[in-house]
């Protein structure tokens, strides 16, 4: 690991060396209060992130995100292209969302949620830590030569890794495509359904090199979120912040000497003990102050806590603070910045409330068909010919659609019949002819109303253009 002082810190990775090649973190295995919280939570958001495609609501999957249909579930709520700017709104909510978060509380985002962090410190790196041992035994194993000590645990990790692997894939593919989907796939087959394997191994790849290979280097390189916190956090943002006022006094730090009394000699409470250094999955000294590679996981506090408690010094030199807090010793305050981004969460999402409650369970868009123009008919009619899309975005059959004019006197004929179906999440399409006669025409473009029942009830009302003569204006 690269050392990193007061100078360099900045100019420099914990991840690489000075030669500028990749210098491997070994985290030595994290314990305390603050990890075993990050536990619980991890495994509440493993579960849920496991189980939400097999989970059905009304009939939907609880949570599907069909990029390339454009259809997606949240919270069992169907949401299809016709719905889109919705969805926008909610992606745009968590994003606010997640600036308000980051404003008020740091990257608690990234040590707490972020299914990165999750996946690498709370599966693979566990089952690291049983194969390969602590962080001693993790570096005498990278030094020794390939005996056949190393070779059983190598093969070990890499083939449990490629399966945890296999069954993320597997997960994000139900989250794309639908569990459904998914399921009839794999009692279909694979040689059935090659090109979808083919995806599935892609997947499967790309997670086992994050996960084996690429590691903490998604937080530090491939993720843009911590190069934000430059923009986002203040000084009254609460962060994982080490207590340089009292780590460093008058003396700086300095190693722990038995029976010194130390408060009298002005030196910190830091003792350069460096178990915020060993315990940091992503290689930095947090005492060199906030860095974007820091993804605030708390592991240096529980490691620090552990050594004031065993040097008989108070814990929290390292802790959640902001820098008023440690400099000034100011509390927490509701700024006029978070009220701001509060302000606006609450707009979007009363705007998206809105938006939900008029929302309606069919879409129906007629349009005339491109290249047509009207046509003369018998006693006095003007008959246009339209393409009609309709949408059913319920998880119950629509059963004796018809049309009926609502703004104006004539008669709407569907090709395939006047009365049809739609299924279940399905869509119909199809072509009709409306027909007015020429009196009730006042213009060359006329805006006509159109109501879509089924049965006796009216399930949907829209609009479409009708061209008539210029004489009849």
């Amino acid at each position: 690991m690269a050392e990193q002082g007061k100078d360099n810190f900045r100019d420099t990775m914990g991840t690489l060396d000075k030669e500028g090649k990749r210098a491997w973190v070994f985290p030595k295995k994290p314990s305390g209060k603050w990890y075993e919280y990050r536990k619980y939570v991890s495994y509440v958001l493993l579960a849920i992130l496991l189980s939400s495609p097999f989970i059905k609501v009304g009939g939907n999957q609880l949570f599907m995100f069909n990029v390339l249909e454009r259809r997606f579930n949240i919270f069992g709520y169907p949401f299809w292209p016709q719905d889109f700017h919705l969805f926008v709104i909610m992606m745009i909510i968590g994003v606010v969302f997640v600036i308000l978060f980051t404003v008020a509380f740091g990257r608690i985002f990234c040590g707490w949620i972020c299914p990165q962090t999750i996946f690498m410190e709370m599966v693979f790196r566990r089952i690291e830590y049983w194969i390969d041992g602590d962080r001693g035994k993790q570096i005498r194993l990278k030094k020794m030569p390939w005996n056949k000590e190393k070779i059983k645990k190598r093969v070990l990790k890499w083939i449990i890794f490629f399966i945890i692997s296999f069954i993320i894939a597997n997960v994000f593919l139900a989250y794309l495509i639908g569990s459904d989907q998914l399921i009839r796939y794999i009692t279909d087959g694979p040689e059935k359904h090659t090109s979808t394997l083919v995806s599935l191994l892609i997947f499967t790849g790309v997670f086992y090199f994050i996960f084996v290979w690429f590691r903490e280097q998604v937080c530090i390189i491939a993720c843009p979120y911590g190069r934000l916190q430059g923009v986002l956090l203040d000084n009254k943002s609460i962060i994982v912040a080490y207590d340089h006022k009292r780590g460093e006094k008058e003396e700086g730090r300095a190693k722990f000497k038995k029976n010194e009394d130390r408060p009298s000699t002005g030196k910190g409470d830091c003792i350069d003990c460096f178990a915020c250094v060993h315990v940091c999955p992503t290689g930095i000294d947090i005492r060199n102050g906030t860095q974007l590679e820091c993804v605030n996981c708390t592991a240096c506090i529980d490691a620090c806590d552990h050594m004031m408690e065993a040097v008989d010094l108070p814990k929290g030199l390292i802790r959640y603070a902001s820098e008023d807090n440690i400099e000034k010793k100011a509390p927490f305050k509701f700024t006029p910045r978070l009220k701001g981004y509060v302000a606006v969460l609450g707009i979007l999402t009363a705007v998206l409330i809105g938006m939900l409650f008029l929302r309606n369970d069919v879409e129906a868009r007629i349009l005339r068909l491109p290249g047509q123009l009207y046509e003369h008919k018998d006693n006095n009619m003007i008959s246009n010919v339209y393409t009609f899309k309709l949408v059913n975005k319920t998880v119950e059959e629509i059963e004796d659609v018809h049309f009926e004019l609502r703004s104006h006197k004539g008669t709407i004929e569907v090709v395939s019949g006047n009365s049809f179906s739609v299924d279940a999440q399905g869509l119909a399409e199809g072509t009709l002819f409306i027909e007015i006669n020429a009196s009730g025409i006042k213009s060359d473009k006329e805006r006509l109303e159109i109501e879509v029942y089924s049965g006796d009830q009216l399930i949907e009302t829209t609009t479409t253009a009708f061209l008539g003569p210029r004489s009849y204006k």
